[in-house]
Formats: structure tokens, C-alpha cells, sequence
């Protein structure tokens, strides 16, 4: 079955980076779009960087933008989320996914989705 797992998360002061990974298993990873979101504590989840199956459409949300960068190596099948200049506003569980379609992946409840990553910035 499709397994997505997260790594790389942990508490770090404002300013600093962190580098997530998500390792894929289970699917042809080199056909799926792949997405980060997070949720943050009494919130919705919410979308925060996508890129498409042969890297070459990357999306950003505007709170990341400029801040956070995406990348996937399709040989390793993983994707890496580099987020730099960190607030306290990003602390949340990060979570990544998967899906056929990039259209779709932004908004479709029908990712393959991993268990997730806590991030914690303190101020």
C-alpha cells in the first residue's frame, strides 16, 4: 500500500531553518504530484507548497512564499520541503501527499496522506 513518511521536524527558534522529507513507497512516485500542507493547533489544515510529477510546476502559499523551498528526487523517491527564516505562525504538524493529478492536490480529501510532523517555532 501507498506509505508516505515524514521527517525532519523538531522545535527551532524563529529565524533558524528546518529541512522536511517525505520518503515514498508503494506507488510509481515519478507519476504523482506531491504536496506539503499543515495544520496548526484548533486550525484547518491548510495548503503550504505543491510540485508536480516531474518537478516542474512548483506552487507556494503566500505565507511561505520566498521563505520555503521544494524539491523532489524521483531516483530517491522523496521530497524535501526547505523552510527557511522560520516565524512562530508556522508551527504546526506537517503533512505530505500525494495524488495522481496536480490540479487536484491542493484541495482533494483523496490524497494519499503521511501521519505527519510537528514543527515547532519558538519566538
Amino acid at each position: 500500500q501507498v506509505q508516505l513518511v515524514e521527517s525532519g521536524g523538531g522545535l527551532v527558534q524563529a529565524g533558524g531553518s528546518l529541512t522536511l522529507a517525505c520518503a515514498a513507497s508503494g506507488l510509481t512516485f515519478g507519476d504523482y504530484a506531491m504536496g506539503w500542507f499543515r495544520q496548526a493547533l484548533g486550525k484547518e489544515r491548510e495548503f503550504v507548497a505543491s510540485i508536480s510529477d516531474r518537478g516542474g510546476v512548483i506552487d507556494y502559499a503566500d505565507s511561505v512564499k520566498g521563505r520555503f523551498a521544494l524539491s523532489r528526487d524521483n531516483a530517491r523517491k522523496i521530497v524535501e520541503l526547505r523552510m527557511n527564516n522560520l516565524k512562530p505562525g508556522d508551527t504546526a504538524v506537517y503533512y505530505c501527499a500525494a495524488n495522481l493529478y496536480y490540479s487536484f492536490i491542493q484541495t482533494s480529501p483523496h490524497n494519499y496522506w503521511g501521519q505527519g510532523t510537528q514543527v515547532t517555532v519558538s519566538s
